[in-house]
């Protein structure tokens, strides 16, 4: 957790206030042109564009898996509409609001608290959850006196809040709440808003002493009891409140698709289990003592650094070589598939050989080797596609069935009226039918039949995953 000591200091001098809490980014928002999207739109667009906020139980990657509670949600969402998901992340409430607002993203996909206020700018959906929100303080200090521990005294009544200090995240509904409850104390609480600081970042600056309190809603504040064994999270200070996702007010057809798909969902058994999963089961809580999580240990798998050593030597993302290792082998280094192809990579012996590869089974000699046949492939195409990103979609797909099926589909599409050096829409429209006689069968094609579903959704996946690998882990 960085420390921001200082950082604090200053903020506290211009951030805090009592009841008459003025934040200047509500009314840059005022300013905003509203954008004009709706689902008609973002179905020819083939995207639903998403903001989310990366912490422990919303958005992470674990063991290479993209994971959590709104993602699993929004991967059901994208199952029903049948439209692709663009996931971004932003921990930051105001940009987010002001990004939905001006068209950037069509629907923010997070615990937001239901309010009147906000709902003066945003439509919420139907709530997808309830909780209430409570406050985060240590139960005792990380230092002992005379072999005993330092208790601190627990705030159990709101009342016993006037006049201390709360950090919060800036443009969080926690603002409004904290104001309501000075007013109804009939004492001040100063309310400090922090930029930049997602709550569950607030809530380890709470367990490692470095502010004193701050707010959370319930469900992620229980989730964190797992993190840290020092906070306590017994004292609300709101009655139950709802939790929803939001879209722009000028977009009825997706807030009554979205609204129909969620009073519908929240009866299924899936739903039960995935709010079980991140929320209530305790079976999921060794995930939080990890390395291999996103938000604890940032590591994708036990092979990152050599993955980051290997792709450097090639200027590759080693994020990209991941997604492809975890989509081949899910970083299982001796696993063998039924056609021969061996390896966290999946190199073919003969492919293995070719790139000077010696031991087949070694991670590195299996990595090197398949960074160097990638680069080959990268090689063959760069002539005709001198766009990095459109190229690396060709080259993934001949990893997967070789570099004839793809050239062979990109004849194809030239024949046919479409774009050869284009994947989406294009050439990838050919693969995925390449198993027809039609086409398998035409002059143009020099390799014949190809089972072409199954590299047509392996660049899809890896890409998918990458996204998210850029998401929340460092390069």
């Amino acid at each position: 957790m960085v420390r921001i000591g200082f950082f604090l200091s200053i903020i506290a001098l211009f951030s805090i206030s009592g009841c008459n809490f003025h934040n200047p980014k509500t009314q840059k928002n005022k300013e905003i042109e509203l954008a004009t999207i709706d689902l008609d739109e973002i179905v020819k667009r083939g995207k639903l564009r998403i903001v989310t906020d990366y912490n422990s139980t919303n958005y992470f990657v674990y063991k290479g898996r993209p994971l959590g509670y709104q993602f699993e949600m929004l991967q059901a969402l994208s199952n029903h509409l049948g439209i692709k998901l663009e996931i971004t992340v932003n921990n930051d409430l105001a940009q987010s609001f002001n990004d939905l607002l001006e068209g950037k993203v069509d629907l923010i996909a997070s615990n937001l608290t239901v309010t009147k206020k906000r709902s003066e700018r945003i439509k919420f959906t139907e709530a997808h959850s309830v909780t209430r929100q409570v406050l985060v303080q240590q139960k005792f200090k990380n230092q002992q006196i005379n072999n005993t521990t330092q208790f601190n005294e627990i705030i159990k009544n709101q009342l016993d809040l006037a006049g201390k200090t709360i950090y919060v995240q800036e443009s969080s509904s926690y603002v409004d709440r904290l104001t309501s409850l000075s007013n109804e104390i009939g004492d001040s609480i100063q309310i400090v808003e922090i930029p930049d600081y997602e709550t569950e970042q607030l809530i380890g600056l709470v367990a490692n002493g470095e502010i004193p309190y701050t707010v959370c809603d319930e469900n992620m504040a229980k989730v964190n009891l797992n993190f840290y064994n020092n906070i306590d999270v017994n004292t609300a200070i709101s009655f139950p409140q709802k939790l929803a996702w939001a879209v722009r007010p000028n977009s009825p057809d997706l807030l009554d698709v979205v609204n129909n798909w969620l009073i519908s969902f929240k009866k299924t058994k899936k739903y039960k289990r995935i709010y079980a999963k991140y929320f209530i089961s305790k079976r999921s809580r060794h995930l939080t003592n990890t390395g291999f999580h996103s938000i604890k240990g940032g590591r994708v798998s036990e092979f990152d650094e050599i993955i980051k050593e290997e792709s450097k030597k090639l200027d590759l993302d080693w994020r990209l070589v991941a997604s492809l290792i975890y989509q081949e082998s899910s970083f299982l280094p001796e696993i063998e598939s039924w056609c021969g192809a061996i390896g966290l990579m999946q190199l073919m012996p003969a492919t293995a050989k070719h790139f000077g590869v010696e031991k087949i089974t070694s991670p590195r000699e299996n990595i090197k080797g398949g960074l160097q046949f990638l680069v080959w492939l990268d090689k063959k195409f760069k002539n005709q596609i001198e766009d990095p990103d459109e190229r690396i979609k060709f080259v993934l797909a001949s990893y997967n069935a070789g570099l004839g099926h793809i050239q062979d589909a990109m004849r194809l599409a030239e024949k046919n009226g479409k774009n050869p050096v284009i994947w989406e829409n294009n050439v990838d429209y050919f693969l995925l039918n390449k198993s027809k006689p039609k086409y398998y069968s035409d002059p143009v094609v020099k390799y014949g039949y190809c089972r072409g579903e199954e590299p047509y959704h392996y660049v899809i996946d890896i890409l998918e995953r990458y996204n998210h690998y850029k998401n929340v882990i460092l390069d």
